[in-house]
């Protein structure tokens, strides 16, 4: 997974078409991916901090939603989104917005938690009967969802 945060969606842009970004996604990246999804959005909120610190845990959740899908049913999961931060100790910061990438394979909203470390992260999960609430609220409206969790990792000091 490669995760990033820019300020515009013409920095965004910007680095998407940069000579070392294309260098890399075509020695690195192609290679050893079989299919590629690209989920990109603005952010309701500027995060702070924009960079993560190395050891949090964090909590990247793509929605699918269903044809015919409104606006109501829209802003209905992004207060569920929001609500998330209240419900749920341990979560240092929470954004989501509207994809507007064409290679989102459907995906239509992203969000994104970002918890000081894992410990965080598992004990929001532990209160099952919080995090089913949560769910109940909109899957009505999903065709789909893909989560996925992963740390950020140290500085080593060979990267300084």
């Amino acid at each position: 997974m490669l995760h990033s945060r820019y300020s515009s969606k013409e920095d965004l842009d910007t680095y998407s078409q940069h000579p070392d970004h294309m260098g890399a996604v075509k020695e690195s990246v192609l290679p050893i991916c079989e299919d590629i999804m690209a989920v990109d959005w603005e952010a309701d909120q500027t995060p702070d901090p924009i960079v993560l610190p190395p050891g949090s845990a964090v909590r990247v959740s793509f929605l699918k939603l269903k044809e015919g899908v409104g606006e109501d049913a829209k802003n209905e999961i992004y207060g569920v989104i929001k609500g998330i931060k209240e419900s749920f100790g341990g979560i240092q910061q929470i954004t989501s917005g509207e994809n507007f990438s064409a290679r989102a394979k459907g995906f239509s909203i992203a969000s994104i938690a970002v918890f000081k470390s894992v410990k965080e992260m598992e004990e929001a999960d532990s209160n099952e009967e919080l995090v089913n609430l949560q769910k109940q609220k909109v899957k009505d409206y999903l065709d789909g969802v893909v989560v996925v969790d992963y740390v950020v990792p140290s500085l080593s000091s060979s990267s300084l």
